[in-house]
């Protein structure tokens, strides 16, 4: 495989993962209205947006073109998900939330990587020097960082010991 084609396979699956995450960001929402993670998910939703926005310009200016069997690989892969974290394969609410904020936190380690490696390869391709890929490594770590509560949350609820009724 070439670097180009290197190149082309990489970006677009991440392009297909951040796809994926905008779809999960918004069932976990949704399942969770009303609440501090809803409040949350909404501002990281956005984010989540601008930088699948960012990556599409980012592979505009290297000549990438966007793969359509990758993005409906990917698509598929998000409806696979779903179905697997339903609550009746989970076994319940509190299991399926802890799961879906760790694919979704582990989504966003992968948005980490990638920019970080852009940034490693950064001066070897001009094109990349019109973005800010330092700070787009930084809010990345943010995003990941601001969710991690919500997961330690539905970790505690969803792993720790039942309170004896007695």
């Amino acid at each position: 495989m070439s670097n180009r084609e290197a190149l082309d396979s990489y970006l677009n699956d991440h392009l297909a993962g951040s796809a994926a995450a905008v779809e999960l960001v918004e069932r976990i929402r949704a399942t969770n209205e009303g609440t501090p993670l809803a409040a949350h998910l909404e501002g990281l939703g956005r984010d989540i947006e601008a930088d699948r926005d960012t990556l599409g310009e980012v592979m505009e200016r290297l000549g990438v073109v966007r793969s359509t069997p990758k993005q409906v690989v990917g698509k598929v892969m998000e409806t696979l998900s779903r179905l697997r974290l339903n609550e009746r394969v989970t076994g319940g609410p509190e299991i399926t939330r802890l799961m879906e904020l760790e694919t979704l936190s582990l989504g966003i380690e992968g948005k980490v990587a990638l920019w970080r490696s852009l940034n490693r390869v950064a001066d070897s391709r001009p094109e990349l020097a019109e973005f800010d890929i330092a700070s787009l490594i930084v809010q990345a770590v943010g995003q990941r960082s601001g969710l991690e509560p919500f997961r330690l949350e539905a970790a505690a609820g969803a792993l720790a010991p039942a309170a004896d009724p007695a």
